[in-house]
């Protein structure tokens, strides 16, 4: 995980509609850059969905969700359009984004050790500046968490 108080690595992603999104475009306003492993699991679907109940909330406290994963602009558009979610979710395929952030790393899969996304969120102020970060986080409480920080 990136250490807190250092600034966050600039990206450009394209978005669920192709749009490319860069982290630079949110400046003024703080962002929630969530990692998660796959569209339409169950844990991503209880954590997007959370995130889209409260999504009202967080732009009342002047913040934006970002959801990244490595999933194609084609699979975010259906997940967005399945669940109504109302923020942005990017697209990582080369996982570039990912390693910046420090959240491909090993781990323990049914007893066996490969390579995949630590599920993780960041809490980006207004500057671009890391305020908090969390790893591991349980995907059916992260929203709610993450509403509370703000």
């Amino acid at each position: 995980m990136l250490e807190i108080g250092t600034i966050a690595p600039e990206f450009t992603l394209p978005d669920q509609n192709g749009e490319m999104r860069s982290l630079s475009d949110y400046r003024g306003q703080k962002v929630i850059l969530y990692f998660y492993p796959k569209d339409m699991t169950s844990g991503c679907t209880k954590q997007a969905c959370g995130f889209g109940e409260l999504y009202p909330q967080f732009r009342e406290k002047g913040a934006v969700v970002l959801g990244v994963s490595r999933d194609s602009v084609a699979s975010h558009k259906k997940f967005e359009e399945k669940y109504g979610l109302p923020f942005t979710l990017l697209s990582d395929p080369e996982k570039n984004v990912h390693q910046a952030y420090d959240v491909w790393k090993e781990k323990m899969n049914y007893g066996k050790v490969t390579m995949g996304v630590i599920r993780t969120t960041y809490l980006i102020d207004e500057e671009g500046r890391i305020v908090k970060a969390f790893g591991n986080v349980r995907a059916a409480e992260n929203p709610d968490k993450m509403l509370g920080e703000l």
